[in-house]
């Protein structure tokens, strides 16, 4: 159908628009790529997978990105790479529903044009990321889920694997243990462990894009959707302030408006991305007593990272440094060229 073919619209809107940014705009940004792989109590065994795989990302990202050129391209690979670990809640080693299914969300963006991918309640695919810039490209739409989803991932030629093929014994062993505890408090306000994955990017001439990928919670009633892909509370992108990715207990960052927030209070309040987002998130957790945490880079360049969780996996790499970190105020450094 004609809505399914391949438009070149969008690309060549966002090729002229760089084009016109470079030239207004020195080169005095180095192009960055930061990732995160969530937020939460990471167990301390789970470390060191986690902490190769997020510097993993960034490096895929940042290569993407000097290759390129292209930030949306940069933020799609190295959310492509976490999807495909085991070890990170999106993808291949999502969380699952209390019917034990998965079911994913995920949300794209570029800053330069506003323009937009968005989707929801996927099923065995591995690249949802993936699937929400081929609606935000492809379609005549922005924010697609369900069988609607499905329908054009199977028409852009995605792998549609067996059903059940994403469910993992760590999955399993994770719903079984929120159940027992369910059982225990009988409350119906009881979440299971969220998580998150997620990347923004910066070029050299302040071009912006975010990306986030979800398997959701642990124990979540089928269709229930967070603030993953939800443009302005879990992801947004916008040059004329920033890049941010949201993780953590999304029914709190979705009602806060959490990244709205945070590049509202850059735009027009003389913050820097890192005091909005200490800002932000301090306010999202004295008043719903949950914790979150943010990336985010803003259209000069200046990094963004924070969390009122336990722990938050985050990697970055700007030329040949790659910096990471799990703990508060952690920053591991390697030169990695």
């Amino acid at each position: 159908m004609l809505q399914y073919l391949r438009i070149s619209v969008v690309s060549l809107i966002l090729s002229i628009n760089l084009r016109q940014a470079c030239n207004l705009v020195g080169t005095s940004i180095q192009p960055t790529v930061l990732v995160h792989g969530g937020s939460g109590n990471i167990a301390d065994i789970k470390l060191p997978k986690i902490r190769l795989g997020v510097k993993r990302a960034a490096r895929i990202g940042h290569d993407v990105l000097q290759r390129t050129g292209s930030v949306l391209d940069a933020v799609e690979q190295a959310v492509n790479s976490l999807e495909e670990d085991i070890n990170f809640n999106a993808g291949y080693g999502s969380a699952l529903t209390y019917e034990s299914q998965v079911e994913m969300d995920a949300a794209i963006m570029h800053g330069a044009q506003l323009e937009a991918g968005c989707v929801s309640l996927v099923r065995d695919i591995i690249h949802p990321i993936t699937l929400a810039r081929r609606i935000m490209e492809n379609t005549r739409h922005r924010y697609l889920a369900g069988e609607g989803a499905m329908r054009i991932a199977a028409a852009e030629g995605f792998d549609i694997l067996p059903k059940g093929a994403l469910v993992t014994t760590a999955s399993l062993e994770s719903l079984a243990k929120f159940k027992k505890i369910l059982n225990k408090t009988g409350g119906s306000n009881s979440y299971g462990s969220p998580g998150t994955v997620g990347a923004v990017a910066v070029d050299a001439c302040g071009n912006v894009a975010a990306a986030t990928s979800i398997g959701g919670i642990t124990g979540k009633l089928p269709g229930r959707i967070g603030d993953s892909p939800v443009l302005g509370a879990g992801t947004y992108a916008d040059n004329e302030s920033g890049a941010v990715s949201a993780t953590g207990h999304g029914e709190s960052i979705m009602r806060f408006n959490v990244v709205s927030r945070v590049l509202a209070l850059v735009h027009h309040s003389n913050c820097t991305i890192q005091q909005a987002a200490a800002q932000v998130l301090g306010e999202m957790t004295k008043r719903f007593n949950e914790t979150a945490g943010i990336i985010a880079i803003d259209h000069r360049g200046q990094l963004g990272i924070y969390f009122t969780s336990q722990r938050m996996s985050w990697a970055y790499q700007r030329g040949a440094e790659l910096h990471c970190g799990v703990d508060p105020d952690e920053d591991e450094f390697e030169n990695v060229i």
